[in-house]
């Protein structure tokens, strides 16, 4: 007897000597495992923003909080207002949000820095080579 699923023909219950249940799939076959799925790439970036004279920062506060793209915020004590951290399935999506701080959010001034990569801070992480760059020896003046 046969069952479709997913489109497909397969044989109906998988036979006992199938081997461990770990062997099987998530539909209950057995076959190579599935690789999971790669995390979906996020576009991130932090904002520096700087409010124009006119906007209580209660209005930025309440503005990024109904902003999905908003995943986090800080209050500055600097040049700006605030550090706001974006971060979005698009850069489409990113550059929107980012416009809409500005025309939305009541701010002035807005420093995008998009995110590259995270830095790894462990210590188990490999020192540099010694060929990475030689080491500059002041002249004597």
């Amino acid at each position: 007897m046969t069952s479709w699923r997913r489109g497909r023909q397969v044989p109906g219950p998988v036979p006992a000597d199938a081997g461990p249940p770990s062997a099987q799939g998530p539909d209950g076959l057995v076959g190579p495992p599935t690789a999971p799925k790669e995390p979906e790439r996020r576009h991130e970036a932090l904002v520096c923003v700087r409010l124009t004279t006119a906007t209580p920062g209660s209005h930025l506060l309440e503005y990024l909080r109904t902003e999905p793209c908003a995943v986090g915020a800080w209050w500055i004590a600097a040049d700006i207002d605030a550090v706001v951290r974006l971060s979005a399935a698009s850069l489409t999506v990113l550059h929107r949000a980012v416009a809409d701080l500005r025309r939305r959010g009541g701010a002035e001034v807005v420093v995008t820095h998009t995110i590259l990569r995270a830095l790894d801070l462990s210590d188990a992480a490999e020192p540099p080579t010694a060929q990475a760059a030689p080491a500059r020896v002041p002249s004597p003046a």
